[in-house]
């Protein structure tokens, strides 16, 4: 792993911007996250959904400029922007891919270096702090993303690389991993329901914003309390990365019971996030790939699930 205080480009992720005068509007019913909630100091994780409440993506979005961006998995941007644009046809916002508008760093232990740019960037998860077209996020305690528009991202990257060593990619993705936040990759698509990936326990679904695409699956498996798949964290000893989708397996059970969301390597061994059934994870008898693969360790979370706490939102 790299040192504690680091940064990486993002480049497993792309940006699709939402613009226009009914943009905010438009994606209110199409996503799971309150859009009333953002704002030039917040930002937010979200999902958009099937009809069935299946995640079609997740994301990370904020406002920009007369509209919206929302990083996701690169492969799974443009499927979405294709489908987007079929129900933006009568509203008055336009859909691009601005991926190469952007470059993106994640940020580690780096206040003193956003500092350095004149971003003095709040503690609380999802808060935004903006200067001279550079915008930082809040994504997690001690993490931090850095939005720089294409044209200054060589001066920046030089300005970041004063302050702190460059890591890979993975030294990011292990953060993410402890953070327990999920994310929908190309693999997982329509695989999940957002309270799979806790998404709802991180900021992403909104109970009172009303109707979108996949509203009434979501909001019925969180009123009704049946949910028997979630995420988990876990440790693996083995000498390959799991990719996602990966299937997981229990003796007590005759088939799959959950899948690998998002694994990175940790100094000795591998940590990842996977979507288990609640049974067989409470057993502590999981095994990769196979009933005779590798055997997983439960490890904790850094929140709770509180179903009272997350409806208010």
């Amino acid at each position: 792993m790299a040192d504690s205080a680091f940064f990486c480009p993002l480049s497993h992720e792309g940006v699709l911007a939402v613009r226009g005068a009914d943009a905010a509007k438009f994606l209110q019913g199409q996503l799971t996250c309150n859009l009333n909630y953002l704002s030039d100091t917040q930002a937010s994780l979200g999902a958009r959904c099937t009809q069935k409440g299946r995640m079609q993506s997740s994301f990370r979005i904020l406002l920009q400029g007369d509209g919206v961006l929302l990083a996701m998995a690169t492969e799974l941007l443009e499927p979405q922007l294709a489908d987007l644009k079929k129900y933006a046809v009568f509203s008055k916002s336009k859909l691009t891919d601005e991926s190469a508008a952007w470059a993106r760093f994640g940020l580690a232990d780096a206040d003193q270096a956003l500092a350095s740019l004149g971003l003095e960037l709040p503690a609380d998860t999802d808060s935004v702090v903006r200067t001279d077209a550079l915008i930082a996020i809040r994504v997690s305690p001690g993490r931090a993303e850095l939005w720089v528009p294409a044209e200054q991202a060589d001066a920046v990257r030089g300005q970041l690389a004063a302050h702190l060593n460059e890591a890979d990619l993975n030294d990011w993705l292990l953060g993410q991993v402890r953070a327990g936040i999920g994310q929908v990759m190309p693999q997982t698509r329509e695989l999940f329901i957002p309270q799979m990936l806790n998404l709802q326990a991180v900021g992403g679904v909104s109970f009172k914003k009303g109707c979108y695409t996949g509203q009434e699956i979501v909001a019925r498996m969180q009123y009704l309390g049946k949910l028997k798949r979630r995420l988990y964290h876990l440790s693996l000893d083995a000498p390959q990365m799991p990719e996602p989708g990966t299937p997981l397996f229990s003796p007590s059970h005759a088939s799959s019971i959950g899948e690998v969301v998002l694994a990175a390597k940790a100094d000795q061994t591998i940590e990842l996030l996977a979507v288990l059934q609640a049974e067989a994870a409470d057993s502590g008898d999981v095994h990769l790939g196979t009933l005779e693969g590798p055997g997983l360790h439960l490890l904790d979370l850094p929140y709770t699930l509180d179903r009272d706490r997350e409806i208010q939102r």
